[in-house]
Order: structure tokens, then sequence, then C-alpha cells
């Protein structure tokens, strides 16, 4: 493991209640077979990140019996139905004392990105001011390289369901941007109609 793997750790935002897939938690969703929250796991790692932490909330007690998750931090967000915000902050608050330098977060609903995306981002990493960002055609997106530096002013700024995106906004000049639209598709599975992408 280089230093630069044992720097960037993945954080994985998995704690979502799929309010608008009624009430289908979108870790326990399945894709080719597999839960959501084991591909996205096994994305982080194959992307490079030895340490991965997944934010649990919605029915976490379902996901520790039925997700394989080897090697992973399992993180509850007792306040996940707070919004996005609330889990990012958990995750990154997970991280302290780990050593780790920078965190890719990214998101257990968008089967879309694979490690290929994932691994581009997290080779923006340069030390704990880094801030990157996936884009798709030129447009923010996720996952993000949050450098240390960033955690406390982004989880002051994580509120609801913004996560860091109201940080991001005023930090707009600082973050390079990843191109990854030619190896991932960014869809969000958010509503029924969104189930189709994970036939």
């Amino acid at each position: 493991m280089t230093d630069n793997e044992d720097q960037v750790a993945g954080v994985l935002l998995a704690a979502g209640g799929g309010r608008r897939l009624g009430g289908r938690p979108k870790a326990l969703l399945e894709h080719r077979g597999r839960l959501l929250v084991e591909r996205a796991a096994d994305v982080l790692r194959a992307a490079g990140c030895a340490r991965v932490h997944v934010v649990l909330g919605a029915r976490a007690d379902a996901v520790r019996d039925r997700a394989a998750l080897p090697g992973c931090v399992l993180v509850d967000n007792p306040g996940w139905e707070q919004g996005m915000g609330s889990s990012l902050r958990a995750g990154l608050e997970s991280l302290a004392g780990t050593g780790a330098r920078a965190a890719v977060v990214s998101l257990v609903d968008q089967p879309g990105i694979g490690a290929e995306a994932v691994a581009r981002v997290r080779a923006a990493f340069r030390d704990e001011t880094t801030l990157a960002s996936a884009a798709y055609a030129g447009v923010r997106g996720h996952p993000v390289l949050l450098g240390a530096a960033h955690w406390p002013d982004i989880a002051m700024a994580a509120t609801g369901d913004r996560g860091a995106r109201a940080y991001l906004r005023e930090h707009e000049a600082a973050i390079a941007l990843v191109e990854c639209g030619d190896v991932a598709r960014p869809f969000d599975i958010d509503t029924e109609a969104d189930l189709v992408h994970l036939q």
C-alpha cells in the first residue's frame, strides 16, 4: 500500500431512506444481483481507497445483516432523516485520528459511476487543501475529493440535503474538475422511474 493510497479514504454515503422510492433504503436496492451498498464500496476499493467508511442510517441493522462489506468501517448516522448533510458530517468525523488527509465521497445511488471515474478523482489529490470533483461534460458532479483542511468548514455548512454543495459553490475556483463523462454515467436512483437503470 503506497502512502498516497493510505492518505485518501473513501466515504460512502448510504444512509438514505428512499422516501421517493416508497421507503426502500437505497443501500438495499439490488443491481445485477448485488446490493448497491456492496457495489459502491467495492468501487471505492477498486479505485485505490484502502480505507472505506460506509455511513448507514435507514434500516442500518438490515444493511449490516445482508450486505457483505468486509474491511469497511460501518458508521451509524442516527440523524440520517435530517438529510445528506448529517451523513457527510458523520463520515468525515469518523475519519478523525485515522491519518487520512483527504476523502473521496461517493453516493450509494449512482451505480453508473465505476472505479475508473473514482480513481481519476482520487488521483487529483495533492495535499490537505485539495478540492476535486468529477465533471460530466464540464458540469460538476460526484464523486468529490475533500482535503482534510476543509473538513471542519464543510461539516459546519453541511445541513439538510445539501451535503458539501454550498461549501463547494463558495470555493468553486479552487476545485479541480476531473472529466469523467467518457467512463461514467452520473444518474441517481431517486424515484420509481429511475429503477429502470437497475435492470
